[in-house]
């Protein structure tokens, strides 16, 4: 069990978990990532030894005087220490704890670590915002409470709580979910709220042919989780019915899954079905978050802490030929399957973001661009229709035998 922490200022918080975790009958490997002044302890991965694993000197980053640059430099040499050690089955999970600089550290060195591989990490910053920490790997934010400081009666009880917390799930049963050499087939497949219907119908139907199906939230995280799922030959092929990542992307939406989204399959020559699911949105945070530009659109709140924009025609124009460029550089079967009936549980009559001029647009411009090989299917419904559905299922299945 690896334990990361900057031993000349978290010394006594990470002895402290060091002790729990060697009562637990786990080997503890403290790995020391400081460089402000002498460890606490001696560690079984010195910072001399982080340090040269990224190809400096520890007396290198000392003399930069800049705390950014050595937090990425001790970061890139922890990953490479922390990737080692797993591959050689030496941990079997990782735990980390700091502030700001030391949570950058300890994540960037378990995003390296497989999914399934116990991650944890006790941090000030956990009841923030975690994405630039967690990313799409399935590290646990543990929040200190208060700040890593010394140990008192309250961090004792958290620091417990998240070494038992890990020990727990190393001592569980491993399920290695990588391994698809005797696996079923597994597809990857996108939703949102407004395209539920359509996915969960797809998805029975696909399941009852024997596929295993890995739906994922399309808010960003979830894009990205599927598009490495997919580089790292986890996922065989992909539903991507809910597409609205990327009109987060082009206009600044919270649920971006970055510039990358749609691409993995493409590179990796699987098959792919691929749909306009909630096109017809854009994701913001609480209404007070709203950029001043769009305080004059057609907006809806989801709830308090969602507020979403309707497309409009410009804007589907350019969402059109983003898709466009992305379908054509794919180097596998792709089917592209366009419902005219609107593009989400929204987009229907009587519904806040109902505008068939606005969708029209997008597949204009979709279809103009594309490359005249790729196979397109029209259908008259909206997306969540249960005829679309079907299709979407049907198609894959079909590019899959």
């Amino acid at each position: 069990m690896a334990i990361i922490a900057t031993l000349d200022t978290k010394g006594e918080e990470a002895l402290y978990i060091k002790s729990i975790i060697a009562e637990q009958g786990i080997k503890p490997v403290v790995i020391d990532t400081g460089i402000k002044g002498e460890p606490a302890f001696e560690a079984d991965i010195t910072c001399c030894e982080i340090a040269r694993a990224a190809g400096q000197s520890i007396q290198q980053i000392i003399s930069w005087n800049d705390r950014g640059r050595a937090v990425t430099v001790m970061g890139l040499g922890c990953a490479r220490i922390l990737e080692k050690l797993y591959s050689e089955g030496k941990i079997q999970g990782v735990i980390g704890l700091g502030g700001s600089g030391g949570t950058s550290i300890a994540t960037t060195a378990m995003k390296t670590l497989p999914l399934g591989v116990p991650k944890v990490m006790v941090s000030t910053l956990a009841s923030g915002n975690t994405r630039p920490y967690v990313g799409s790997k399935d590290i646990i934010m543990f929040p200190s409470i208060v700040d890593i400081a010394g140990l008192n009666t309250l961090s004792r009880q958290i620091l417990y709580n998240a070494a038992l917390a890990l020990c727990g799930m190393v001592k569980g049963k491993e399920i290695d979910f990588t391994n698809t050499s005797s696996a079923r087939v597994k597809i990857g497949a996108t939703m949102f709220g407004v395209t539920t219907p359509c996915v969960m119908q797809a998805k029975a139907i696909l399941e009852t042919r024997g596929y295993e199906m890995l739906v994922f939230h399309a808010n960003g995280a979830g894009g990205r989780s599927l598009e490495e799922l997919v580089t790292d030959g986890v996922i065989n092929a992909v539903l991507d019915v809910t597409t609205t990542e990327i009109a987060n992307e082009l206009f600044h939406g919270t649920f971006t899954a970055g510039p990358d989204r749609l691409e993995a399959a493409g590179k990796k020559g699987i098959p792919q079905v691929i749909s306009l699911g909630a096109q017809d949105m854009v994701t913001f945070g609480p209404p007070e978050m709203l950029p001043d530009k769009y305080k004059d659109r057609r907006l809806h709140l989801h709830n308090p802490a969602i507020l979403l924009m309707r497309t409009n025609i410009e804007e589907n124009k350019k969402i059109g030929q983003v898709l466009a460029e992305k379908i054509n550089r794919a180097r596998g079967p792709v089917t592209l399957v366009i419902p005219q009936g609107g593009f989400s549980l929204m987009d229907m009559p009587g519904e806040p973001f109902y505008g068939p001029d606005e969708d029209r647009a997008l597949i204009d411009a979709l279809l103009s661009s594309l490359n005249p090989e790729i196979k397109v299917v029209i259908m008259p419904g909206n997306i969540n229709s249960p005829a679309v559905a079907e299709k979407m299922a049907q198609e894959l299945h079909e590019l899959m035998v």
